[in-house]
């Protein structure tokens, strides 16, 4: 991957710093949020900046961290395979092997709900079977 300006030099974490900062509304408060539940869900989580865009892995992506007008959308590739009890998912349904939470101004995250299915996420990058 070709380093543009906007990344030359800078660590994942400076990048998700800046990115947070910049989104000096809701988005920002709820992208900041979701980053610390899944540092607590899982504290061996590798911060990464891919496709202008905020990237949790462990053993593989857990999620990514987008941000529209009217949503944050934090994208799981592998989420289809994932078990979502408390029903967190709720875009990208349709696909084969994604599966996303859009967060929309004002809604609330089940924060143990959330935590489990990041933990879900690193034991599915982890397992054989991957």
């Amino acid at each position: 991957m070709k380093k543009t300006a906007e990344t030359q030099g800078e660590s994942p974490v400076r990048l998700i710093d800046a990115k947070i900062k910049s989104l000096d509304d809701w988005r920002g408060k709820t992208l900041a949020r979701v980053r610390a539940l899944i540092q607590q869900a899982d504290p061996a989580v590798v911060e990464e900046w891919k496709w202008s865009l905020p990237v949790w892995s462990h053993d593989g992506i857990l999620c990514t961290g987008e941000t529209y007008k009217d949503k944050v959308k934090l994208t799981f590739p592998k989420g289809a395979s994932l078990k979502d009890p408390a029903k967190l998912f709720n875009a990208s349904l349709e696909g084969n092997t994604r599966r996303a939470i859009d967060l929309a101004e004002g809604d609330a995250i089940d924060e143990a709900a959330f935590k489990a299915l990041i933990r879900t996420a690193a034991a599915l990058n982890k397992s054989p079977a991957r």
